[in-house]
């Protein structure tokens, strides 16, 4: 009973987190593995993004009220996220992501630098495509961030914020819309492939998602209050705890 409060408020609070700008795995995942060691990691992975996924797609719901998107972008680029998103996960099971993994803590590193040197970054809403010249690189990033989520896969939301941001010109309220969705499609994908191999634990999965809904609501009603500004904050504070955690994960886990 203990270990289900411990990992509903896990799930809270890593829904309130990822609402914002995404990184909610950097509690979740932890808090599974470390409270259900003798558990097989894939039923962990699996109902991780269970929870997750409900979480992520109710604080796109509660954006969408607010701040409007082009589902004639957005579509395209959701199927391409899931349809890459499942190419990584089965990729991952035949190539381990070793390079990659020493690789991330710096490509962080360099998107927090970026964002924290340009003051203005993300702060405005001012889209530099649109048609089908938009449409086709929304296609192309997605398809990249999701086959990296599939593949390996801390800070995906992050990526999908940043890109959207320096790329198509959105500020990181829109950009955090649009990374939602997209999470949604990635984190459907490798449900997908974890269910159908019998990796998830549907009634913790559940529970937790419940509680991930409760923190996806607070955090993106905090976002929408707050604006672009208290989403950047967040967002460079979530990238230094990826680089943080990526670091760890590459170069001193044993």
């Amino acid at each position: 009973m203990m270990d289900m409060l411990l990992l509903g408020v896990a799930a809270f609070f890593a829904g309130f987190v990822d609402a914002i700008v995404g990184g909610g795995g950097l509690v979740q995942v932890p808090a599974l593995f470390s409270i259900m060691p003798g558990t097989v990691p894939a039923t962990l992975l699996g109902t991780n993004k269970l929870a997750s996924i409900w979480g992520t797609a109710v604080a796109a719901r509660n954006y969408m009220q607010k701040v409007s998107v082009r589902w004639s972008m957005l579509l395209p680029a959701a199927t391409m996220s899931f349809a890459f998103a499942f190419l990584g996960a089965y990729l991952v099971t035949h190539i381990p992501p070793t390079q990659l993994r020493k690789a991330l803590p710096f490509i962080l590193a360099a998107v927090a630098i970026y964002t924290f040197m340009k003051k203005d970054f993300g702060t405005h809403d001012r889209p530099l495509f649109s048609g089908n010249k938009e449409v086709m690189l929304a296609m192309l990033v997605a398809a990249a961030i999701g086959f990296y989520d599939g593949f390996f896969g801390p800070g995906t939301g992050s990526f999908f914020m940043f890109l959207f941001v320096r790329i198509f010109g959105y500020d990181f309220l829109r950009a955090s819309v649009v990374a939602k969705v997209l999470n949604v499609a990635c984190n459907a994908a490798a449900l997908s492939w974890f269910g159908f191999s019998g990796h998830v634990l549907w009634v913790l999965g559940g529970i937790m998602a419940a509680c991930q809904i409760g923190g996806s609501l607070l955090g993106s009603h905090l976002a929408i209050r707050h604006g672009t500004g208290f989403v950047r904050k967040m967002f460079l504070l979530v990238v230094v705890a990826l680089i943080c955690k990526t670091t760890y994960d590459g170069f001193f886990r044993v």
